[in-house]
């Protein structure tokens, strides 16, 4: 698989990491996510853990953005808590965000690795839930 790396988004990263470490407390509330949107603004959101599987912060931005009529992202990241840093998206939020964004970058990686991936690249041989849907006549 070829990785076609990008330039990381410094700011983005930084205002991820701002909201974990000023909004994140406790259990219900681990990680933040930040995302720029096509028009260049930044959405933050943070997850809502439950135990009966609450949505992770990539999610909850998704539906904060659009509740501030942004549907255009460019770029993601998700920041840990307890200066955890970058921590890249679970499977199901690969497979969202693939479906909602396909052109989506994702930051990953750790230190001197961070790098903007496209999300494709993080679900090789993936389902496209888009490529499956009757055209509607």
């Amino acid at each position: 698989m070829a990785t076609h790396a990008q330039s990381v988004d410094q700011e983005l990263i930084e205002a991820a990491a701002h909201v974990a470490r000023t909004r994140c407390r406790g259990d219900n509330h681990t990680m933040a996510a930040a995302a720029r949107a096509a028009d260049g603004r930044i959405v933050t959101a943070v997850n809502a853990y439950h135990f009966t599987g609450g949505p992770c912060a990539e999610l909850v931005l998704i539906g904060a953005a659009a509740g501030q009529g942004v549907y255009e992202l460019d770029t993601i990241v998700a920041v840990g808590d307890r200066e955890r840093g970058v921590v890249p998206p679970c499977g199901r939020c690969r497979q969202v965000l693939l479906d909602y964004f396909p052109a989506l970058k994702v930051i990953v990686g750790a230190g001197d690795r961070l790098r903007a991936v496209p999300v494709a690249e993080l679900l090789p041989e993936s389902y496209v839930w888009a490529d499956h849907q009757l055209d509607a006549e």
